[in-house]
């Protein structure tokens, strides 16, 4: 398969860099194999920095004829434009395709974004075949640290592509019955939650950009959410609810005071960086970025926050003044706002220093009520009730809430979390996704069938498996 190639390319040039504020940014190294590079523990301390910077991916303005994975910094196209909440300015180009739910193929952002995560994969199973190489404590945090990422890269691509190569090793181009065998999303799930349980009970909480004990319980509950395993979900949010995580007072804080106390786990990117930095966020923009005008609110998305956003509404969305018809993202605004007391996050926008959230303490809370809820239609239980009643009163919405339906959590979770990528998972968790995005695309003039909930397999990966990988139906 084409990714194994690609990231071997990667991993050769061994050009290491931090996508992290809080560790080691460590120097590049002269060209070695990776089978004869890891001798030393400092050595493998740096095979596990580049497991977050696969993460992190490539700034677009760093891009070269062999790096173009940009990894997480893509993937608000594969989620938040892939439901109701996002679109595009123009409606031209490959980026439509998610708004309209025509997705190619051939689509080049998909290819990315596929190929990005196998490369965090490859990464992973690199750190996870060298431990040795480390004394017993530390192969211990770092054998929990690649478990995270291996199963935080699988579960984001199992739930976007179904069944999906199975490659839990480092394995050989020759290898081809694993490069190109689609394997059950049983087995995928088997394995993530197995890596997660390792990263659990090796890691503590030291870190908000690399893996924790309590980033991997809150995506191991969200694991559980999905397959429907809502009593081990409960416990895991009860464990995170009492590990010392606070919802930040104001919720601007929590994405323009980085390292605030409600991250769980965090993309951490450094403004002004070419290595380090991010484009995505002024992408978002007008007339700012390279290819400016994709993530632009929906109207459907800009009601719900008028009407249930309470004081996060303002700092969710702003009117475009360029085009005042559209509407833009406010989080991981990098130019700053003045009138919104944001402060711009670096000299240059398409540097932006702006770390992505993955897992937040809100987050958490309200996967605490639908794990009580569980298969069942509301709750009224006391403690699931608190922690509805936690995120509300931030949002300066204090009424006091006595019972809560799936609905009005699927609402609480679209206004708190809009445009952090969640939108899209939870339709589809929750089992609303084809009845909600059947009428959103009627509205707005798109078709939408059942087979749009899982994107096509790249035909490039196709291609260069003569037919061995299979497509999924609808493509």
């Amino acid at each position: 398969m084409r990714y194994i190639f690609i990231i071997s390319i990667f991993f050769i040039g061994l050009t290491f860099t931090s996508c992290e504020k809080d560790f080691l940014n460590p120097s590049p190294t002269s060209a070695a194999s990776a089978d004869d590079y890891y001798s030393t523990e400092e050595e493998l301390e740096k095979g596990v920095i580049n497991m977050y910077d696969g993460i992190q991916g490539v700034n677009i303005l760093a891009d070269t004829d062999v790096n173009k994975n940009h990894s997480v910094q893509f993937e608000y196209y594969l989620t938040e434009m892939r439901s109701d909440n996002t679109k595009t300015k123009s409606s031209e180009g490959e980026a439509a395709q998610f708004e309209s739910f025509s997705i190619e193929s051939t689509n080049g952002i998909v290819t990315d974004y596929y190929r990005s995560f196998y490369n965090i994969i490859f990464r992973a199973n690199i750190v996870l075949e060298n431990l040795e190489v480390a004394d017993s404590e530390t192969a211990a945090q770092y054998r929990g640290e690649a478990s995270f990422v291996r199963a935080y890269a699988y579960f984001n691509l199992v739930r976007l592509f179904g069944d999906v190569p199975l490659v839990d090793k480092v394995i050989a181009l020759t290898d081809t019955d694993i490069q190109y065998t689609r394997v059950s999303t049983e087995k995928i799930y088997q394995l993530i939650v197995s890596d997660l349980k390792i990263a659990a009970s090796s890691l503590d909480d030291t870190y908000q950009t690399r893996a924790s004990k309590s980033g991997a319980e809150a995506l191991l509950a969200k694991v559980y959410l999905t397959q429907g395993n809502y009593s081990e979900a409960k416990i895991l949010c009860e464990s995170v609810m009492g590990a010392g995580f606070e919802l930040e007072p104001e919720f601007k804080d929590v994405f323009f005071s980085e390292g605030n106390k409600e991250v769980i786990f965090a993309v951490g990117y450094v403004g002004d960086n070419n290595n380090d930095s991010q484009n995505f966020s002024t992408e978002w923009l007008n007339a700012v970025g390279r290819t400016a005008g994709v993530n632009y609110v929906t109207d459907e998305a800009k009601a719900i926050l008028d009407e249930k956003g309470g004081n996060r509404t303002i700092y969710s969305y702003r009117q475009d003044a360029l085009q005042p018809t559209f509407n833009q993202v406010v989080k991981y605004l990098p130019t700053g706002d003045a009138s919104l007391g944001i402060d711009a996050v670096s000299n240059d926008p398409s540097l932006a220093g702006n770390d992505w959230i993955v897992i937040r303490y809100a987050d958490v809370l309200l996967m605490h009520v639908e794990a009580t809820i569980g298969a069942g239609n509301s709750t009224a239980d006391t403690e699931a009730l608190a922690s509805f009643q936690a995120v509300r009163n931030r949002a300066g919405l204090t009424d006091l809430v006595t019972s809560v339906t799936k609905e009005e959590l699927l609402d609480e979770r679209r206004v708190e979390l809009a445009f952090e990528n969640h939108r899209f998972f939870d339709l589809v968790r929750f089992g609303f996704a084809t009845t909600v995005l059947s009428e959103f695309a009627t509205a707005n003039g798109f078709s939408f069938a059942v087979t749009d909930l899982l994107l096509p397999l790249p035909q490039r990966e196709i291609g260069l498996s003569n037919g061995q990988l299979t497509q999924n139906p609808g493509y």
